[in-house]
């Protein structure tokens, strides 16, 4: 993004170099993974579990925006999707946080939270947050499937997840690895949403 910065002569010129990288990062992701992670999605539906979902900053929102969309945007009224965010309640992480350290505020919500056959889903540029590292170790120790939307050259997270889905870039690429981690959200949902109107109206 600097470079695109530096190469750029006005704002106009800044946008399109920008639309052309993040388009080409997309271009990176692997459709395959991403067709099994959309798999592994309408299975954990099928069996009335649930999916769980988290991240630090402006993957915090992602999550969350994970919810909305999946939980409300897919319009699934006799099967819905069960998404639930661990980012999205202040009184909580401020407590974890408080009393455990912020490192662990995710693995101490997953105690409460998370069920045979959820799977558990964590967005990070860096795949390097020691929180999110350590809700992955517990998870995999309760023995549920775990999936990491990630960024630059995949950090710790990648060799830990069981699929993980990379935005290949270059470090410190947060804005657009960050943009197409949304994107992948929208994709999926709105798949989510025809497929849903096909199945229940037939």
């Amino acid at each position: 993004v600097d470079e695109i910065y530096r190469n750029s002569t006005s704002f106009k010129s800044y946008a399109a170099g920008y639309f052309d990288h993040l388009a080409n990062l997309l271009q990176r992701v692997d459709l395959e993974k991403l067709e099994f992670f959309s798999q592994k999605i309408l299975e954990v539906r099928k069996n009335g579990a649930k999916m769980i979902v988290c991240g630090n900053g402006g993957s915090a929102s992602t999550a969350g925006h994970f919810v909305n969309d999946f939980s409300i945007g897919t319009r699934s009224k006799s099967t819905p999707f069960e998404v639930i965010s661990l980012t999205d309640n202040s009184a909580v992480l401020t407590a974890i946080g408080n009393d455990f350290g912020y490192e662990h505020i995710f693995a101490k919500q997953l105690e409460a939270t998370l069920k045979h056959g959820d799977i558990f889903v964590v967005i990070s540029a860096s795949g390097n947050s020691i929180n999110l590292i350590k809700a992955v170790e517990y998870a995999k120790q309760r023995g549920n499937y775990t999936v990491a939307l990630l960024g630059f050259d995949g950090g710790q997270l990648i060799q830990m997840v069981d699929l993980d889905l990379l935005v290949s870039s270059a470090d410190g690429d947060y804005g657009p690895v960050e943009d197409a981690h949304l994107i992948i959200n929208h994709l999926l949902m709105n798949y989510f949403l025809r497929l849903v109107s096909d199945q229940e109206n037939g």
